[in-house]
């Protein structure tokens, strides 16, 4: 572990490979686990504020889930996540033609309708993020159903960091994202 400003990173960002391999995993993150994606306090009224111009994007199930339940959730832990369909895959997932899981808040991104992608945590996966009071810990989030992703990494020599670094830099700005090279530089030798 190292420390960037107020944050504590766990060396694994800058020693594990990883790249998304749509292909083979047809986009599971969305679709497994227990809990939806986790969403920010700032996010909640943003998802509240795009929902009328990502509704048409989304399937039925979700636009269903997301009425009965709201635009988010808050768990037993008092965080937020977004709400899942029948307890399984994201209420804002959609499906291509070939079965692969896409975000319909990022599809009406792309579409030029919306100004915000999806929430960050969605972004930045397999980086997690959890605050505390005093610091944030940032850690690799290991999944198996990402082995793929783990492989396609290997094989592009693509580190986590370089991986996310749209969204690390949009979630801890430009000078925390340069820190973090010069560490990885360093860490390398």
């Amino acid at each position: 572990m190292f420390q960037i400003g107020k944050t504590i990173v766990s060396e694994d960002i800058i020693e594990k490979d990883f790249a998304c391999n749509l292909s083979a995993c047809k986009g599971a993150c969305c679709v497994e686990g227990e809990a939806g994606a986790p969403v920010e306090k700032e996010e909640i009224n943003i998802l509240k504020d795009i929902y009328s111009k990502v509704k048409p994007f989304l399937r039925e199930e979700g636009i269903r889930a997301i009425e009965e339940q709201g635009t988010h959730i808050e768990n037993d832990f008092g965080e937020f996540e977004t709400p899942l369909v029948n307890g399984a895959e994201c209420a804002y997932v959609t499906f291509d033609d070939r079965g692969t899981a896409l975000c319909g808040i990022e599809g009406a991104y792309r579409a030029g309708i919306i100004d915000w992608k999806k929430p960050i945590s969605c972004e930045l996966y397999p980086v997690r993020v959890q605050s505390y009071s005093q610091f944030a810990a940032v850690n690799y989030h290991r999944w198996p159903i990402c082995s793929d992703a783990c492989s396609l990494g290997k094989e592009l020599q693509t580190p986590i960091y370089k991986f996310v670094k749209e969204a690390l830099i949009k979630k801890f700005g430009e000078d925390w994202y340069i820190e973090l090279e010069k560490i990885a530089e360093n860490y390398k030798k």
